[in-house]
């Protein structure tokens, strides 16, 4: 781990813990925690959140959580996917295996086995595998973009050597505050990029260019102050030109600075609004 790396987690942390200073697991839930969903120990464990005496089989959310791919653990993310849960979803929070000791493809190996857990253990925790969705933020808005592109674009799938079982389809999506191309951005994933397979993987990761019509409607957002607003935009014109449904929102304004993700401090008002807003949205891409 570089220098950069290592002080940039230690400012993740910092001010993760600051934000989440605190909070405690809500009564309303029901948490399962520490499942494991892999070979890879500590890297491969989830999370379970289920809202208490809900009946029927639940909606699901799967969380790919954001941290340049260098940071970030199911603890990062198990208050604000506790909120989510506490709407009516069943949330899947996984830890995945981080860069630079695991490049490409280790963590969309790892989303791809949290997705089969769903599959799996539907029965058991009685998830509704008509109804999985994805989140992400940051560069896990990336990441779960470019899975549902490898699930919607049969070429891709192949390169990715990822087959999905049945009942794993993603029916939509919410990515907040991601940028969704490589092009003119190659520095930006020189700790994921396996030397050798720099071009291969970069044209993997290039969202935009991967999207056919199939790929699930998506809640794009971010807001005034996220250094990645305006990355958006070549998302929206590749969502146009296939015919994708799609929402898009920036939140915050001149007298509420929001930054990048502020949807994850759950006491925030506009954050709760924002989740509440993406939830709605799942539910109206269903008519189950």
């Amino acid at each position: 781990m570089s220098v950069q790396t290592f002080l940039f987690n230690v400012m993740c942390r910092r001010n993760d813990a600051k934000r989440d200073k605190g909070l405690t697991p809500p009564d309303t839930i029901i948490h399962h925690d520490n499942i494991k969903y892999g070979p890879f120990g500590q890297w491969n464990l989830l999370d379970v959140y289920l809202p208490k005496n809900a009946k029927g089989k639940l909606p699901v959310i799967v969380n790919f959580h954001g941290g340049a791919w260098v940071y970030g653990t199911k603890e990062t993310y198990r208050y604000y996917c506790m909120s989510l849960a506490e709407q009516g979803f069943a949330v899947i929070n996984p830890t995945y295996r981080l860069a630079p000791r695991y490049r490409y493809p280790a963590a969309f190996e790892d989303i791809y086995k949290v997705f089969c857990f769903v599959t799996e253990k539907a029965e058991k925790y009685g998830f509704d595998t008509e109804r999985v969705f994805g989140i992400g933020d940051s560069s896990g808005a990336m990441g779960i973009a470019a899975f549902a592109s490898a699930q919607t674009n049969k070429e891709l799938e192949k390169r990715l050597d990822l087959y999905f079982p049945p009942g794993t389809k993603i029916r939509a999506l919410c990515l907040n505050c991601g940028i969704f191309t490589t092009k003119d951005k190659e520095a930006a994933f020189v700790n994921i990029l396996p030397p050798g397979k720099e071009k291969e993987v970069l044209s993997v990761l290039d969202v935009v260019s991967n999207i056919t019509s199939d790929f699930p409607p998506c809640y794009i957002m971010t807001s005034v102050d996220d250094f990645n607003r305006g990355e958006q935009q070549v998302l929206i014109d590749a969502l146009e030109r296939n015919g994708v449904r799609y929402e898009y929102k920036v939140y915050g304004d001149e007298n509420n600075r929001l930054g990048h993700v502020f949807h994850c401090d759950i006491r925030n008002e506009t954050a709760k609004q924002a989740n509440l807003d993406e939830l709605n949205f799942l539910r109206s891409c269903t008519d189950l």
